[in-house]
């Protein structure tokens, strides 16, 4: 399906009706001049879908936004970077409120149809007069050329912006989906530590857009690990204000699948893109794991493979150590039966029936030596599957997670 998407520029301002603005407002330490705040917003009122963090302490954006999702109309996202607004009590909840009220100020919409992000440093209290004070700026400022700014600013241990946009034709006409996402450190399945901005110009039912979008993220960001550490201020969310001219998406038409695989598109190749800016990292690894009995017994293998330190370990040292895939696949709870295990690297094999292959070890070598491989572990059990993308360890990464 994929073939049928034409990728655009733009990011989140592709996409008809959408504008975006970003500013320095001084968040982040002395002496850095990166944009800080951003700002996408929609010219007519839009419907929202969003995920959040499953971690049990939750930034106070996440919880503010929570509670704004349920206005049935949303207009804008509000994003600092360099304060994650993270356990910071009630102070922290009211200065997350006091952005999506100025917002609406300025803006001219109710604060409720403000959602609010934050990404950076837990347990450090928001400088919010700084922000209210660029927020006029802000919002001035929104522009349809101004996607790639908006995909910069929200940036933290990041090397690289993230954005991607696509169109697709539906009844003779054509559909926009643009977004933005960071991340590259504290990445696990689950919702990582990330942000995603998603949106589109299809006219969608508010409801129907919550079902699309969670399988979307359940499919890409789920799917996705580094070192196995959630934040607590994960979030996706997706806007969609129907201004493409398509009648509103039914669940009961083709196009409605359709948009639900542009929608998967999207999502994946940001996903992917957070994954291959892992801090630090050397290698992009997908696991994939075949054959398995049932769905759960398939991801429960594949995750404790992308998450085994020792194997994130050999691929930085470029080791084809598949004992160590073996033994993970054996502490999963993963039903397996070890005489029935295949193991391959870059469709080589290296494990038949539980035991080493016939293929030389200098051959596995050279796979590991690619910036980029595959490891497919064949259960022979059923017919589920579920793929992973991970990342290698390295000094880098210890070195940069050491402190400030």
């Amino acid at each position: 399906m994929a073939s049928a998407f034409t990728q655009i520029e733009g990011g989140v301002t592709a996409p008809r009706g959408f504008r975006a603005s970003a500013v320095r407002c001084g968040i982040k330490s002395d002496g850095n001049t990166s944009l800080d705040l951003a700002l996408v917003a929609s010219e007519v009122p839009a419907v929202a879908a969003a995920t959040f963090t499953t971690n049990r302490i939750k930034a106070a954006p996440v919880r503010v936004s929570a509670n704004h999702l349920r206005s049935p109309e949303t207009r804008a996202v509000v994003v600092n970077s360099g304060n994650a607004n993270a356990c910071t009590g009630t102070a922290g909840i009211q200065n997350a409120k006091r952005m999506a009220k100025t917002v609406g100020q300025h803006g001219h919409w109710p604060e409720r149809q403000t959602l609010v992000c934050s990404t950076g440093r837990i347990g450090r209290q928001l400088p919010i007069e700084k922000i209210e004070l660029a927020i006029p700026e802000l919002v001035a400022g929104l522009g349809a050329g101004a996607g790639s700014a908006f995909a910069r600013a929200i940036l933290t241990s990041d090397t690289f912006h993230k954005e991607v946009a696509i169109e697709f034709s539906v009844a003779d006409q054509r559909i926009r989906i643009g977004g933005a996402a960071k991340g590259a450190g504290m990445i696990d399945p689950n919702m990582a530590t990330m942000l995603c901005f998603v949106t589109t110009d299809a006219a969608i039912e508010k409801r129907n857009l919550q079902r699309l979008f969670a399988q979307s993220v359940e499919q890409s960001f789920n799917c996705i690990t580094v070192d196995g550490d959630m934040s607590t201020n994960d979030t996706a969310i997706c806007l969609a204000n129907g201004s493409c001219g398509v009648p509103v998406l039914s669940s009961a038409d083709e196009t409605y699948s359709t948009f639900g695989e542009a929608l998967n598109f999207v999502t994946r190749n940001l996903a992917r893109m957070i994954v291959e800016d892992g801090e630090g990292v050397t290698k992009f690894v997908e696991v994939h794991v075949k054959g398995a009995a049932t769905y759960q017994d398939a991801r429960k293998a594949a995750e404790a493979i992308a998450n085994s330190k020792l194997l994130k370990c050999s691929w930085y040292g470029e080791d084809p150590n598949w004992g160590r895939i073996m033994a993970a696949v054996g502490y999963s709870s993963a039903r397996v039966r070890e005489e029935m295990l295949d193991i391959f690297l870059d469709g080589v094999v290296a494990v038949e029936h539980g035991m080493a292959s016939s293929t030389p070890e200098e051959k596995l070598k050279e796979i590991l030596r690619n910036e980029k491989f595959t490891v497919t572990v064949d259960l022979h059990l059923g017919s589920a599957e579920y793929r992973v993308f991970t990342t290698d360890l390295t000094p880098e990464y210890v070195r940069f997670n050491m402190g400030e």
